[in-house]
């Protein structure tokens, strides 16, 4: 009863996230919500205006020393974000793998499963399952951004680093669905394991659990960009070698965008390393400045007895 019970569960998740015909039938068009240039361009315009708005509000008008409270809503939303993230993830997977079962038999030979992950055959359409994963995971992205507001309202900061990256990859996601990128597949994969986990650690830690002792969020971003990076490599070979790629225009840009958020990423990975570094350094010297005077003293007591 058990195993029927959950071979009828797989069954049913697989239909819904892969074999569904809304999941099938999906074409990206201009009647999609958010498929037009003016929305990407107007909403990622209004997501900067209001962070700097509400950081000038916050940071200058009203000086408050006590953070905005919030209650649940962030514990909320990094629970809905790796929820999100876990089905997103889930979803494209098996899309991928019914994509693979039913169009492999018109690839050419030399093609392998894990090669069309990278490279899209010349003159892919943005149609079918794994392009309607990747239109909600264009859509989650806004949501993602919400979390540049909570940390206005709660630490009285905005990093322009984050703005950066919240509008590049809401960016970025976008073209891929209008020129049918190569390599979104994977890119979507790697991306939604790491939100899944981060969030999953982020709601960890918002409901007062135990945090770990390195910074675990920034560690996954490295790791992910690192795999984005290797992955990249790829494309670049076959479409050299393979006889090209779709939407390599569009890669083009991506890969320069990435390089410029992984330089980034690795400016502060670097300055918050060498800043612990050198914290770790003063608490040692004041450690031995404290066991130095205990010593002197305990010497003055033995001289003058």
């Amino acid at each position: 009863m058990i195993g029927k019970a959950a071979s009828t569960a797989i069954s049913t998740f697989n239909f819904y996230l892969s074999e569904h015909p809304t999941v099938v039938g999906f074409r990206w068009s201009y009647t999609q919500w958010g498929s037009t240039w003016s929305f990407l361009f107007t909403s990622i315009t209004a997501y900067i205006l209001i962070s700097l708005f509400l950081h000038l509000i916050f940071s200058f008008l009203l000086r408050r020393t006590r953070p905005v409270p919030l209650g649940p809503l962030p514990a909320l939303h990094s629970l809905s974000m790796s929820l999100i993230s876990v089905t997103i993830f889930v979803g494209i997977f098996l899309s991928a793998v019914a994509e693979i079962r039913d169009t492999r038999w018109f690839w050419r030979r030399s093609i392998t499963p894990f090669q069309w992950l990278l490279c899209f055959p010349l003159g892919t359409r943005p149609s079918g399952r794994v392009f309607f994963w990747s239109y909600v995971f264009y859509l989650s992205r806004f949501l993602h951004m919400l979390r540049t507001v909570f940390i206005i309202l709660r630490r009285r900061k905005l990093a322009l680093f984050q703005l950066f990256n919240h509008s590049i990859s809401t960016f970025m996601s976008f073209i891929w669905l209008e020129f049918s990128q190569s390599f979104q597949v994977l890119a979507i994969l790697f991306t939604t394991f790491a939100y899944s986990v981060m969030y999953g650690y982020r709601f960890w830690t918002a409901i007062g659990l135990k945090s770990a002792c390195f910074n675990f969020e920034l560690n996954c971003q490295i790791v992910l960009l690192g795999f984005n990076l290797v992955s990249h490599v790829g494309v670049l070979l076959l479409h050299f070698f393979k006889g090209g790629c779709n939407g390599i225009g569009a890669w083009v840009f991506n890969s320069v965008l990435n390089g410029a958020i992984l330089f980034l990423f690795l400016n502060f990975y670097v300055r918050l390393y060498l800043g612990e570094r050198r914290n770790m350094k003063g608490v040692e010297v004041s450690d031995q400045s404290e066991n130095n005077s205990v010593l002197e003293s305990d010497t003055h007591k033995l001289k003058s007895n």
